[in-house]
C-alpha cells in the first residue's frame, strides 16, 4: 500500500457508498467483484440525477453542491443484516447488478459520518469474479475500463468506478440517451480505446492503495446509446 499524501484541504467532504455483503450461508451467493462495481457506478449516477439533488430546493442539493465544490472523495463501506436494513432510513440511491446491491448516501463532512454509517467497516472488501464472467456488449451503456496492472480491492475499485461514472455524467454528451436506458454500466479491465475527447479519466489522489496521480479508470460510450 502506498503512503498517503498530505491532506491540506481544510474541510473535506465524502460521499459514502455501502455494499451489501452478507455472511456466507447455504443457498446464499456473495456478490461478485464486477457486480459490486457496476452497482456502485449506477447508484452514484442515480443519486446525482435525482430531483432531490437536481432541484435547487431539493433536500440533498446543498450537500451535493458543497461536496462538488471540494476535492471529490468517495468512501466504500460494507454492511449486512440489520446494519444494512437500518441504512435505508438515510436518504440514498440504490442500484443492483446480479447479486450485488449498493447504496449511495448524501455527502457529508468527512469527520461527521452519520451514526448509521459510522460503525460500518471501511476497507477490506475484496471479492472475486468467476472465471466465466460474462461481459455485455458496449451498446446502450457506459463502459468503464479499469487500468491494467493497477491492483485495487473491490472497495477501492468501487469508489474509482463511481467517480468515473460521475465524470461521464457531468462531462460527456449523449447523457439523455444514457438516462433513457436506465444508466446502464459495464466494467472491464483493459487499455482505453476511445480518444481523450470522448472519454473521462480518473486520476487517484493517492490516499489509499495506489500512488498519487495514477489513472485508475476511464469511461466513455464505446457503442451506440
Amino acid at each position: 500500500m502506498t503512503s498517503s499524501p498530505p491532506d491540506d484541504e481544510p474541510d473535506p467532504w465524502s460521499l459514502s457508498l455501502v455494499a451489501r455483503v452478507e455472511r456466507d450461508a447455504p443457498g446464499r451467493r456473495r456478490p461478485t467483484h464486477t457486480d459490486v462495481l457496476v452497482a456502485a457506478a449506477r447508484a452514484v449516477v442515480l443519486l446525482l440525477d435525482d430531483p432531490r439533488v437536481t432541484d435547487p430546493d431539493g433536500e440533498l442539493h446543498a450537500a451535493v453542491q458543497a461536496w462538488r465544490d471540494r476535492r471529490i472523495r468517495k468512501i466504500c463501506r460494507r454492511a449486512r443484516g440489520a446494519a444494512w436494513d437500518r441504512t435505508a432510513a438515510l436518504p440514498h440511491s440504490e442500484a443492483g447488478s446480479g447479486d450485488a446491491v449498493v447504496r449511495v448516501f448524501a455527502p457529508h463532512p468527512r469527520e461527521e459520518v452519520p451514526d448509521l454509517l459510522r460503525p460500518l467497516q471501511v476497507g477490506g472488501l475484496d471479492l472475486a469474479d468467476p472465471e466465466d464472467l460474462a461481459v455485455p456488449g458496449p451498446d446502450g451503456v457506459l463502459t468503464v475500463r479499469l487500468t491494467p496492472g493497477v491492483a485495487m480491492t473491490t472497495g477501492k475499485a468501487a469508489a474509482q468506478v463511481g467517480h468515473a461514472a460521475q465524470l461521464a455524467f457531468e462531462r460527456l454528451p449523449r447523457i439523455d440517451a444514457w438516462r433513457r436506458g436506465g444508466f446502464g454500466v459495464r466494467v472491464v479491465t483493459g487499455p482505453v480505446v476511445l480518444p481523450p475527447a470522448d472519454r473521462v479519466d480518473v486520476r487517484d489522489g493517492g490516499f489509499t492503495e495506489v500512488a498519487p496521480g495514477t489513472v485508475t479508470a476511464s469511461a466513455g460510450f464505446e457503442g451506440t446509446v
